[in-house]
């Protein structure tokens, strides 16, 4: 017989005790046990004797209500959470009677879990398992799941799990308790050879006298109490120095990488629920994508119109401020009053009213826009065909008219040339001298091609009748100071109006304006969308709440093989956030093609980065803070607690 080692566990006067409504249940009452390198120990009792209580405590699976427990000289009943991971880790491999294999993972895959936690690299890691499965004799199951694996199958599988960190001691819970007779007798000439070849410790928990007597020592338990402790053969083991690899912390992007590995093998294995609980995500960004992308096309489109009007454009209109009504405050003399002010390239008078246009037998209603000669200049607005009105046609109330290309359309065919052609407007007879190009989309809900251009003193004397302007267009020099510019005009009209009685308004700071009042709009739909997304976030933690539960064994089986409560939280924490990620893909996706979609209808659509980036970024925040508590459900769990769990 050789000699044995020094104590490895040590239990002194170790109690559990467990409370049931005002009943004290003493599971295992003032045990002494001390278990030594090498040794091949079965504990054995009926059910209810408390002798899984007591793996429970050795494995560090559970506490001890009182008494002391050393593993190897280290006292571990105050050991925090974390340091009893690491310790089961480097120091047990759980063999359990159910298996508790991963369902989703292969038979390589479920013996590699421990070697993760202990910071092995995937390729020491599938050749550590691919080696033991092999000297098991499942080299040709590597692939294989659990529910395709016979009951020994799965308990070799196990076995390598639990020695894939070459471990001080293997627990082995019941080993062939759901197994057939041959299959058990396997099992524990496997446990035998491990311990006879390598010198393995070995407890053995069992309720069975002949799987007991296949152990070198027998430790008898009954209520709680130890009640013999004897040896049944000779010492085996050879004393020889246990095997130990290089075992370390797993790496942060290791833990990340396998929780990714995780959450996919989840969705896939679930592929209804998570259809379900993407759904909300993948709405909520299409939603905000969709909105935000509509309000900066219609943002960007008002913009582009007001600069089509042309550029460094500023605007005198009649009227006081706050009045609403154009009034009739503004006349030619205020065109005389402008052109003195510095900056100034272009002053135009403007005359606009509304009138009936005949050509032939047909009838259209128009606007009529009695303006300066310069009009087109400071707007950048060309000529189709034709000619301007000259100052000369302005000097003299000349019956001629410029058409835009909506009234040219109406009015004449697509192939007649409507320049020389006589109109009448209102009741007086003009003749067409040109048509100007096309100016493009509606300002304001009003076609700017739809209107009928004439010299403003025409319009007043012949048509509209009166003799003041509805607004003055000035163009500045390029660089101008805006501000300083208005200042400027303003303080030269107030020498002859002596009151406020006109509006002056620039391009810019109409374009700020709508641009406030359009970003207040884009919002306000963003902050609509962000609701579907803060609803599918919920979705997402209740989805992983019920994950947690459907889960709970594989928790305690991860925990049990060294997974650390920081292990879990990443573990989980990232299955949400991977959940949200796939959905903010998707839900980009569908925001694009819905975007698209409506574009089709002639609404303006424009796609930005940024509001792409925030709603994928939303997304994932929301899987990180919508699985945040149930991945903290999960890492408070008790390993004994969730092992337990059905």
């Amino acid at each position: 017989m050789s000699r044995l080692g020094k104590p490895l566990l040590e239990l002194r006067r170790v109690s559990r005790h467990f409370k049931n409504g005002d009943t004290i249940i003493k599971a295992m009452d003032s045990i002494d046990l001390t278990i030594r390198h090498g040794e091949f120990v079965s504990i054995m009792g009926q059910s209810g004797s408390g002798k899984s209580t007591l793996m429970n405590i050795i494995g560090c699976l559970d506490r001890a209500t009182s008494g002391e427990y050393y593993i190897d000289g280290i006292l571990v009943n105050d050991l925090k959470p974390n340091k009893l991971a690491r310790l089961r880790r480097d120091t047990f491999g759980f063999v359990f009677q159910r298996y508790n294999l991963l369902s989703g993972e292969t038979a390589s895959e479920n013996v590699q879990v421990p070697a993760m936690y202990a910071g092995l690299s995937k390729a020491e890691r599938r050749t550590r398992a691919e080696e033991l499965l092999t000297r098991l004799g499942m080299g040709d199951r590597l692939e294989h799941y659990p529910s395709q694996l016979s009951g020994g199958q799965q308990q070799r599988v196990a076995i390598a799990r639990a020695l894939v960190n070459h471990p001080f001691v293997i627990l082995a819970d019941e080993p062939t308790g759901a197994l057939d007779s041959k299959s058990g007798d396997e099992v524990l000439a496997l446990l035998k050879k491990l311990h006879r070849e390598e010198g393995a410790t070995i407890v053995m928990i069992t309720h069975e006298e002949h799987i007991a007597n296949q152990a070198e020592r027998i430790v008898r338990i009954h209520d709680g109490k130890i009640v013999e402790d004897r040896s049944a053969k000779p010492v085996l083991a050879d004393g020889r120095e246990h095997v130990r690899i290089s075992k370390k912390e797993p790496s942060t992007s290791v833990m990340l990488g396998n929780a990714v590995h995780t959450a996919l093998r989840s969705l896939k294995a679930n592929l209804f629920r998570t259809a379900l609980t993407l759904l909300g995500i993948v709405i909520g960004v299409a939603s905000v994508v969709t909105m935000l992308a509509i309000g900066t096309g219609s943002k960007q489109d008002v913009i582009d119109q007001i600069q089509k009007m042309g550029t460094n454009l500023t605007m005198v209109f009649s009227g006081a401020p706050g009045v609403r009504g154009s009034g009739s405050t503004l006349s030619i003399d205020d065109v005389n009053v402008l052109k003195t002010v510095d900056d100034i390239v272009y002053v135009v008078p403007e005359r606009s009213g509304s009138t009936t246009v005949r050509y032939g037998n047909i009838d259209y209603r128009t606007s009529l826009q009695g303006v300066g000669y310069q009009y087109a200049q400071p707007r950048d607005w060309e000529l189709d065909s034709g000619t301007f009105f000259t100052q000369e046609d302005e000097r003299s109330y000349a019956p001629v008219v410029v058409l835009g290309k909506s009234v040219r359309d109406y009015l004449f065919s697509d192939t007649a040339n409507p320049v020389g052609q006589y109109i009448q407007v209102g009741s007086i007879p003009m003749q067409v001298i040109g048509v100007m190009q096309e100016k493009g989309a509606a300002m304001f809900g009003r076609d700017q091609d739809d209107m009928v251009l004439t010299p403003y003193t025409t319009a007043m004397m012949r048509v509209l009748g009166g003799t003041y302007l509805s607004m003055i267009t000035v163009k500045n020099v390029e660089n101008t100071d805006i501000d300083t510019l208005q200042e400027n005009m303003k303080q030269a009209l107030m020498v002859t109006h002596k009151t406020e009685d006109f509006r002056i308004r620039s391009s810019t700071s109409l374009i700020s304006m709508v641009s406030d009042t359009q970003n207040t709009l884009t919002i306000l739909l963003g902050a609509v969308a962000a609701i579907s997304l803060f609803v599918g976030g919920i979705g997402v933690m209740n989805i992983m709440l019920v994950s947690v539960t459907e889960r709970t064994r594989e928790i305690g089986v991860r925990m049990a093989t060294g997974a650390r409560m920081r292990d879990i939280l990443i573990q989980f924490n990232t299955e949400a956030a991977v959940v949200c990620a796939i959905g903010g893909v998707l839900g980009l996706g569908l925001g694009f093609l819905t975007g698209w979609i409506i574009s089709l209808f002639e609404v303006s659509i424009v796609f930005t980065l940024m509001p792409s980036v925030l709603a994928f970024g939303c997304a994932f925040i929301t899987g990180i803070l919508f699985g945040y508590l149930p991945a903290r459900k999960a890492a408070k769990l008790d390993p004994v607690v969730a092992l337990a769990t059905e």
